[in-house]
Order: C-alpha cells, then structure tokens, then sequence
C-alpha cells in the first residue's frame, strides 16, 4: 500500500529537444493545463521538482505574509 499523496506516474522519455510529456494521470492530479507555466526547480543530491507557478507564487506569498506577522508581533 502506497503512503497517502504519493504517487509514481512511471517513466517519461525526454525528446530530441529536451522536452518530456508529464502523464495524464499526474496533470489530473496537480490540475496542470495547457498554457500554464510551470516552474522547475533542481537540487544535485535529491533531483528535479516542477511547480506550478501559481502556487509557487502562493507559497511565496503565504511565507511573505507570515514573516510580516511575525514582525507585527515583536
């Protein structure tokens, strides 16, 4: 039994160009559509991650927010 949230969606080929064709199941999943822009983040000892912009932006935001908080607070 697969831990709650993970997934693997199985292997993708990466093109002449570099592209890759992220699985339908995965886009579903993560509400990835056509036109969105995705952010791809990359760490040498643990690999590659992709975000979806908006919530890397939402994320970015809610740490900002709370920092804020913090400040008002002191």
């Amino acid at each position: 039994m697969k831990p709650k949230g993970k997934h693997i969606f199985g292997l993708v080929k990466v093109g002449e160009r570099g592209q890759i064709v992220i699985p339908k199941k995965a886009r579903e999943i993560f509400n990835i559509c056509p036109g969105d822009s995705l952010l791809m983040l990359g760490d040498e000892a643990q690999g590659i991650a992709i975000v979806r912009n908006e919530d890397f932006l939402q994320f970015t935001d809610d740490i900002y927010k709370a920092q804020e908080g913090q400040e008002d607070e002191e």
